[in-house]
């Protein structure tokens, strides 16, 4: 970008969550409730090329200028942790509270247990549980289901999100990932809970075990309380990634395993040329050539067109209707074509397929430019 660009400014890093001024504001606050901290030590330590620093790199380079300022023994440090936590005035931020534990209190099992149960109420300690899981698994399991029967809802949900095989932002927990058996215990225990937030952990702990182990995952859902709302719920979500696939057994599990009997219209694609950035209308007509209500799952699948020249899909969730017999349907989707860090764009003819219970019925196609 040029001087002169007159584009708006880019939204600030997400690094910048610590920058120099949230060091200095901790290290004061930190003094505040403990007045033995030591302050030169703790900048010292923080402050040397910050600007250089990753997001990550910066919540670990806090832990480290934490412990540096801090006097005593661990047991002292999370307690002056405890009255520092109330103190931080940013979710994020305060995963340095359980990033301290599982840096520096994995000698002490006990105490650190206590503590990450403390600090998730805070953000979450998601992350640091990791590292007593991998040290051992049976151990800190036994620990994490007393959580999973807690009254709080971030520790219920710290039980499935931190014991999670394949955890966003952490490394994997390959016994986990071999066998997910162990954690079933604590999903027995939140398969119906009402927080939402802990559902939604349960029900991607669940599609994470769907990517190694799809059967054992829907052996597990088939013996659940369907009919239970949160129940449904879960089990919904924790099947998506198997439902986009078209998985037979995935959709009989939300109702949808019959073939559907629909006759198709018309579905059309406007415009069928764009450029980069423009927008893409998706419209499907339908009508039931059945004699029974039927209960659908429509989708739609992009074949991108790669820098290669080939294509990779990805599937798209559109509606989920009951359709009574006769009935017609409009369904039309707006999709903005744009690049992503994940998904690059390229120029060519783009196939766009309609799948209605995992069937493929209709297809289409636009030219990006």
């Amino acid at each position: 970008m040029s001087d002169t660009d007159d584009s708006p400014a880019a939204a600030p890093a997400l690094k910048d969550w610590f920058d120099e001024a949230r060091f200095r504001r901790t290290g004061q606050e930190m003094g505040a409730v403990l007045p033995a901290f030591k302050q030169k030590a703790y900048l010292a330590q923080a402050l040397p090329g910050l600007e250089d620093l990753s997001l990550m790199q910066r919540l670990r380079r806090m832990t480290e200028s934490l412990h540096a300022g801090l006097p005593g023994s661990y047991r002292q440090s999370l307690d002056a942790l405890r009255q520092l936590a109330p103190r931080i005035d940013h979710n994020f931020v305060t995963l340095v509270l359980p990033d301290y534990v599982g840096l520096y209190g994995l000698e002490d099992f006990d105490a650190s247990m206590a503590a990450l149960k403390d600090f998730t109420v805070y953000g979450s300690s998601e992350f640091a549980v990791r590292e007593f899981l991998k040290r051992d698994l049976t151990r800190t399991l036994k620990v994490m289901k007393k959580w999973s029967e807690d009254e709080h809802e971030a520790v219920r949900r710290l039980a499935s999100e931190g014991s999670r095989p394949r955890l966003p932002w952490s490394f994997r927990l390959e016994e986990l990932v071999k066998d997910p058996s162990p954690t079933l215990p604590i999903l027995e225990n939140l398969k119906a809970d009402s927080s939402l937030y802990v559902r939604k952990s349960v029900a991607n702990h669940l599609n994470d075990i769907a990517k190694d182990h799809p059967e054992w995952m829907m052996d597990r859902l088939a013996g659940w309380p369907l009919g239970e709302v949160h129940t449904a719920w879960i089990a919904k979500r924790a099947l998506r990634t198997l439902i986009k696939q078209g998985d037979a057994r995935a959709l009989g599990l939300v109702g949808a395993g019959e073939p559907p009997e629909v006759e198709v219209q018309s579905f059309t694609l406007n415009p069928r040329k764009l450029e980069l950035g423009q927008h893409l209308t998706l419209e499907l007509q339908f009508k039931s050539a059945a004699k029974r209500a039927q209960r659908l799952v429509v989708d739609y699948v992009i074949h991108y067109v790669k820098k290669s020249g080939g294509t990779a899909e990805k599937v798209f969730k559109w509606k989920e209707l009951e359709l009574a017999p006769g009935e017609a349907v409009t369904l039309t989707r707006r999709q903005q074509i744009k690049d992503f860090t994940t998904r690059v764009h390229y120029a060519g003819k783009h196939v766009v397929e309609v799948a209605v219970n995992g069937q493929r019925l209709a297809k289409a196609a636009f030219v990006l430019g």
